[in-house]
């Protein structure tokens, strides 16, 4: 299945059905009076978060979607049925916007989440409503009201605990294989990674947290070079990031700063979440060069920085470990932020 994360579609909602002019027509009964129905409703369309879903590939090779018109009234004051609603149904983490592509309508972050795209014309009144002491005869009825027709963006931004970033073959993607069960593909040549992967790693009993793994940047991607910053908002939602640098890498500084150069031209808050830094392809050098690199991008970036091998497995699990004890005592506070306002009372 291809990876598809920004789409453009085109909807309308069903037209009410017309309304009806008829005669109540029966033997023995010469003043029968009008018995014409309304017409029903037109459908809605809607937009719902579905689970099982990672991808807009559905919206790829169909953009318009019509939801039908309404029944139109009869006589003998039946009411015509209403249209058949029309639900799209969408990754968890799908964004709505205008269609000038910057206006956010609504972000479906929540499974179930849904939200009227066009709500359906209502049905026109038959002959039967308009019938009064001075108008015992109407011959007239109303027409439906059409259906909205209207443009949306859906842009899709992957729900994560953690995400991966780096410069290309910076080992990502074999990092991810070695910690979860996802399959992105591994090769020796750069942007081997065109596509976001996710991956969900096991951390214990019962603790797991799902972990993105993003192309690679290079220097100017803020500015359109390579694959550009267009992947990074797959971890606008993470919370933290884990920077891989290449061990083996000219000058593991350089990239590090690359990076945070591009991140902090993207904004959207990246610069400001949790960062943990990782040298990775240690098994390529000895134990003595790789505390020495180590030790001289500490000093440059005033960070820990961690030894790991995706190969090997060296150093894989307790990096494991020391995000999953990020992210549990991120959403400590989260929730104890949540329980503070929601003690609060005027």
């Amino acid at each position: 299945m291809k990876f598809l994360d920004q789409t453009k579609i085109y909807v309308r909602s069903g037209n009410g059905g017309a309304g009806c002019v008829s005669f109540r027509r029966e033997k023995f009964i010469p003043f029968g009076g009008p018995d014409g129905g309304d017409g029903g409703k037109g459908g809605d369309v809607w937009l719902e978060a579905a689970d099982g879903l990672n991808t807009l590939i559905d919206y790829r090779y169909q953009q318009h979607f019509k939801a039908p018109t309404g029944g139109h009234g009869m006589g003998q004051n039946r009411h015509g049925a209403d249209g058949e609603t029309l639900v799209l149904k969408v990754p968890t983490g799908t964004q709505v916007l205008a269609e000038d592509k910057e206006t956010l309508i609504a972000d479906l972050d929540t499974p179930g989440m849904r939200i009227l795209l066009a709500k359906g014309g209502n049905g026109g009144f038959g002959n039967a409503h308009f019938k009064s002491s001075v108008n015992q005869a109407p011959r007239h009825a109303n027409p439906g009201l059409e259906g909205e027709e209207r443009v949306f963006w859906l842009r899709l931004k992957l729900i994560a605990d953690a995400g991966l970033v780096g410069l290309p073959n910076a080992g990502k993607s074999t990092f991810l294989r070695a910690v979860s069960a996802a399959t992105p593909k591994v090769a020796d040549y750069p942007f081997t990674t065109l596509h976001p992967h996710l991956g969900v790693v096991s951390v214990g009993e019962g603790e797991r947290f799902v972990m993105a793994d993003i192309p690679g940047l290079i220097e100017g991607a803020a500015d359109g070079a390579g694959l550009g910053t267009r992947f990074l908002g797959h971890v606008e939602r993470c919370v933290a990031l884990v920077h891989l640098i290449d061990a083996t890498g000219e000058s593991a500084t350089e990239a590090y700063r690359t990076v945070r150069g591009e991140i902090e031209a993207y904004g959207a808050g990246l610069a400001e979440k949790p960062e943990l830094v990782a040298l990775n392809k240690i098994d390529a050098l000895t134990p003595a060069e790789a505390n020495r690199k180590r030790a001289a991008l500490e000093r440059a970036i005033g960070k820990p920085v961690r030894l790991v091998s995706g190969v090997s497995g060296a150093g894989v699990r307790e990096l494991v470990n020391e995000i999953a004890a990020m992210l549990r005592e991120r959403r400590a506070e989260t929730q104890s932020e949540v329980g503070e306002r929601s003690d609060w009372a005027p």
